[in-house]
């Protein structure tokens, strides 16, 4: 066999595994289990209204960090969220301790939350102000016994027909002297 006819024997067989591989990948991804629903798509609720859906995803976030529902907890959550603790200075930003994307959140709620065994997480006061796709939410906490007018500022945003946690920042209210 001439040089001419190895070569064109060499990428023959190059080509058919270059096809086989590509035929493999297009197979695996077409079988892969669809994604889990998130944000408001996870929750089982009534409406299908903008408003209802944001006011449903913090209600079970809520319901979520009594019951310790990590995994359901995490599915709000969109990809590069963060919670920030403003420490009660909301004005100056450089103090707050930030949980930057949902492993770190994870954690916050693992080992700072659900430790302390919250009987009640419940949204009050909820103002919603929209902006399209987004829309921040200024609530009071209301955690057990703890009650903060304004000290909560959440920030969801529509993917799709998603509802998703974008951030958290709480400990907004300034402190009493």
């Amino acid at each position: 066999m001439d040089a001419v006819g190895r070569l064109h024997r060499r990428l023959s067989v190059w080509r058919a595994a270059v096809l086989a591989l590509t035929a493999t990948g297009l197979l695996t991804f077409a079988c892969r289990a669809p994604a889990e629903p998130l944000g408001s798509c996870s929750l089982a609720f009534d409406g299908q209204e903008d408003d209802a859906a944001v006011r449903a995803v913090l209600e079970a976030e809520g319901r979520f960090v009594v019951n310790q529902e990590i995994d359901a907890l995490m599915a709000l959550w969109k990809a590069g969220a963060y919670v920030a603790d403003a420490k009660h200075t909301p004005a100056d930003q450089s103090d707050d301790q930030y949980w930057r994307d949902k492993d770190a959140i994870r954690h916050r709620y693992v080992r700072t939350v659900f430790p302390g065994a919250p009987a009640a997480v419940t949204p009050r006061d909820l103002a919603l102000q929209f902006d399209g796709k987004r829309v921040q939410v200024l609530s009071t906490t209301h955690i057990g016994a703890e009650i903060a007018p304004a000290g909560d500022r959440w920030v969801l945003v529509k993917d799709g027909s998603c509802w998703l946690i974008e951030s958290l920042t709480y400990n907004l209210e300034p402190l009493q002297p």
